[in-house]
């Protein structure tokens, strides 16, 4: 299984930073990041949860990030 296959099953990652910042990535790319009790809250919902679970919380997390340039024009 490749890289991309692994991306692919599961787009959301996250890390955290030594300061206590949650990154939140979506096929590699930063697309959110959490500080203070939003981060806190966060690591305790995704710790908890099964890993179908702990990507549900990470795309609510993350919100609405794509803007309408995901679409293709019909042209």
């Amino acid at each position: 299984m490749t890289l991309d296959d692994l991306k692919k099953e599961k787009p959301f990652s996250y890390h955290t930073t030594k300061s206590g910042q949650v990154r939140l990535s979506y096929r590699g790319k930063i697309v959110a990041s959490l500080c203070g009790a939003d981060a806190v809250k966060f690591i305790a919902k995704v710790e908890c949860d099964s890993n179908s679970q702990a990507q549900r919380v990470m795309a609510k997390a993350t919100g609405n990030f794509k803007r309408g340039n995901e679409k293709q024009s019909r042209k």
